[in-house]
C-alpha cells in the first residue's frame, strides 16, 4: 500500500525539480539576452553630459566716493582683471 502512494509522489517530486530547473535556466537566458541588448543600446545611444558653466562669486566691488575698489576672494582672478578679461553688465 505504501508503494502505491510512493510512485506518484516520486513522479511529482521529479516533475517539480524539472520545472524549477527549466525556469531558472530560462530566467538566466532572458537575463543575458536583455544584458546584451542593453550593451548594444549603450553603443548606439551614447549619453553626453552637458557641462554648463555656472557663475562663481570671486569678489566684491565697492564704491567709496569717486573711487571703485575690487575685493577678491580668489587671488587667481587678478591676472584676468589685469589682462582685461571681464565684462561689465549694468542693470
Amino acid at each position: 500500500m505504501t508503494l502505491d502512494l510512493l510512485i506518484p509522489f516520486l513522479i511529482l517530486i521529479i516533475l517539480v525539480i524539472y520545472l524549477i530547473y527549466t525556469r531558472s535556466s530560462f530566467e538566466k537566458n532572458i537575463l543575458t539576452s536583455y544584458e546584451e541588448k542593453f550593451q548594444e543600446w549603450k553603443k548606439h545611444n551614447p549619453t553626453t553630459e552637458k557641462l554648463e558653466e555656472h557663475k562663481e562669486l570671486v569678489g566684491l566691488i565697492f564704491k567709496k566716493g569717486y573711487k571703485v575698489e575690487v575685493e577678491l576672494f580668489n587671488e587667481e582672478i587678478t591676472s584676468h582683471l589685469q589682462k582685461g578679461k571681464f565684462s561689465i553688465k549694468g542693470r
